[in-house]
């Protein structure tokens, strides 16, 4: 029995080690970012977002937070774009959910992206020629032997199968997935091509669906297969990329944008496998928790206690679509933000809509500083309304046409009706405190980022106009016209080729916007702020029909899971102040022009990116900022 046992083993090693040489590596590691509407007027509309306790560490009054974290990011709920809240303490809620299809063929499929980050999302990357390859000391440790070289080449891509690991090879030794997720790291995500420098171009012979975890696995450390609850067959329905096809970065980058549109997926990696001749393209993806809750308290000097809840559910009714209710009770009323989202399916050709009530309360932005109501007290701007909006793609850009409609009010602190500040200036354009405004808007977005999860280069262009209908309180007759134009160029300036999560690049935002015809005051562009020019307090630069902004930021890796920004912002009302009825700028001395400088951290946590920015102002102030997500 001696002799055929020894035979056994060494067969049964020469097969986990072929096995283990043909394994794919996906793990190219860029953070995730989506794009959101970063003009001065989104502004006015995110005041929270990305960011949750910023604002008081930049205020002389008392806040007090409490706040429960949930596993991933809430769903956006503000007009703007996303909102990905920072949360720290009472209540942690991941609710789980149901698998939607369990109609799965599970395939243990080699190796994955180990990378312990929410925010690691590559893209394929030019693969090197096999000289280059050669010269890898990594790639030399995962070398196939002649005997794997030539089972490969001979395989011509029909039976792929024989490539893959089944869940009992896996069990079978207990190193396999470790070593798997090691060699995804060294390797970088892809599979290097013997006979060609590139994969464009290179017949398909499969695209596969592989789910993974947080750390970016698709085995945990017993062999076995993570599981998703989304169906296999609905991603693989929304990609451009089908078998057969010749390998493209152009459609596997419109893909991962059709991903990330449909809100499932904290990330999206695209791995390559060798198949002969051909190759096998796996999307690797990590889905959202299914529902999530948090639950915080605060207390101000404008609203007292309040006690925000949030809740998402990412199942509700058909995949995908999802439901998010933000709640915060107060001693003075309650502020409530609910949204329905259907995104575009693409396997459908089937029209993407959003339905969204909102009501909310702030303290004004425009008619802030020295210059209050005649009571003493502060303007309150309260706005309540809702929306519905259609999105699909027209080419290459994604398209959007909203219905709007908003009920803007000024007030004081206990919500009665202000009509003028303490100098006599008007606050609404109907002169009654109250303004509505009837909307159509149109907007178009061309995304030529390389990955939307995560961009590392390439452009993003957002062009929006909105038309207002003489209709309610103060008969307005207006259109807005916004642009915002992101640019990310890599560099090497440190020397440091790549770095999975906080790779070193040159990022900049160029917005501008102006508005023809009637505009409430309440309506003006906001200049300032953290997501303006860091530096000033929002709004303190001015308030003007028309402005410009330019930020730049310089982004470099320190550790694994830390980089530094280096920024500088600019932003001009353009010499519009005097044009806003009322002069509320120019009665309140706001220069109109101002600029920033400055530095940041950005940390990889389990909340996601976190972002701490001190900003120096041109004249002299200090502010810290914390939020989360980077700036653009």
């Amino acid at each position: 029995m001696r002799i055929p046992i020894i035979a056994f083993l060494t067969l049964a090693a020469l097969a986990g080690g072929e096995l283990a040489a043909r394994a794919i590596d996906p793990s190219a590691t860029p953070t995730e970012a989506e794009f959101r509407e970063g003009t001065a007027e989104a502004q006015r509309t995110q005041r929270e977002e990305d960011e949750v306790i910023g604002d008081n560490l930049t205020s002389n009054r008392p806040s007090l937070l409490f706040v429960a974290k949930s596993r991933s990011p809430l769903t956006p709920l503000n007009k703007g774009g996303t909102r990905n809240m920072l949360k720290v303490g009472l209540i942690k809620g991941d609710l789980g959910g149901s698998r939607l299809d369990d109609k799965r063929h599970l395939l243990s499929v080699p190796v994955l992206n180990s990378h312990q980050s929410d925010e690691v999302n590559p893209t394929v990357r030019d693969l090197p020629a096999s000289d280059e390859l050669a010269a890898s000391p990594e790639v030399r440790a995962a070398q196939l032997s002649p005997r794997e070289s030539l089972s490969l080449k001979s395989s011509h891509n029909k039976d792929f199968t024989s490539l893959l690991k089944t869940p009992a090879t896996i069990a079978a030794n207990a190193e396999i997935p470790e070593a798997v997720n090691s060699n995804a790291r060294q390797l970088g995500g892809t599979l290097h091509i013997t006979q060609a420098g590139n994969a464009e171009g290179v017949y398909v012979a499969e695209v596969k669906i592989r789910f993974v975890n947080s750390r970016g696995e698709a085995v945990d450390k017993k062999g076995n297969p993570v599981e998703g609850r989304i169906s296999e067959d609905f991603i693989r329905g929304e990609l451009k990329l089908k078998a057969g096809d010749n390998y493209s970065r152009e459609v596997v980058r419109s893909d991962l944008q059709q991903l990330q549109q449909l809100g499932l997926f904290d990330k999206v990696t695209v791995s390559i496998e060798e198949v002969g001749t051909d190759v096998n393209v796996i999307y690797n993806v990590q889905e959202r928790s299914a529902r999530s809750f948090s639950v915080s308290a605060s207390l101000s000097d404008d609203v007292g206690v309040a006690v925000p809840l949030s809740y998402t559910d990412r199942t509700f009714g058909t995949t995908p679509q999802r439901l998010a209710v933000e709640l915060q009770p107060s001693l003075r009323g309650i502020q409530y933000d609910v949204q329905f989202v259907s995104p575009y399916v693409a396997a459908e050709d089937r029209l993407g809509y959003s339905v969204r009530a909102f009501g909310d309360r702030r303290i004004s932005e425009i008619f802030n500083k020295d210059i209050d109501l005649p009571n003493g007290n502060r303007v309150r701007e309260i706005r309540r309304g809702g929306n519905l909006r259609f999105t699909r793609p027209l080419g290459d850009w994604q398209s959007t046409l909203g219905l709007n409609y908003t009920n803007i009010s000024t007030r004081d602190r206990n919500l009665n009706i202000a009509r003028r500040d303490e100098l006599g200036n008007p606050l609404t354009f109907s002169g009654s405190g109250v303004d509505e405004l009837y909307t159509v808007s149109l907007g178009a977005m061309l995304d030529r980022r390389d990955n939307p999860f995560n961009p590392t280069s390439g452009s993003i262009l957002s062009l929006s106009t909105e038309q207002s209908i003489p209709l309610g309180r103060g008969n307005i007759v207006s259109n807005r016209l916004l642009a915002n134009y992101i640019q990310y160029v890599p560099v090497s300036l440190l020397g440091i080729s790549e770095s999975e999560a906080l790779p070193e690049m040159l990022a900049f935002n160029l917005q501008a916007g102006t508005v023809i015809g009637d505009l409430p005051p309440t309506e003006a562009f906001r200049l300032g702020g953290r997501n303006s020019v860091r530096g000033y307090d929002s709004g303190d630069i001015g308030s003007g029909r028309s402005y410009f902004l330019a930020s730049g930021e310089y982004r470099f890796p320190v550790g694994q899971d830390v980089g530094g920004v280096i920024f500088v912002d600019f932003a001009s009302d353009l010499g519009t102040g005097d044009s806003v009825l009322g002069k509320p700028a120019v009665v309140r001395d706001k220069p109109g022009t101002g600029a920033g400088v400055g530095v940041g951290v950005r940390v990889r946590s389990s909340f996601g990116l976190i972002r701490l920015d001190v900003g120096v102002s041109d004249s002299g102030d200090l502010k810290f900022i914390l939020g989360t997500k980077q700036r653009f």
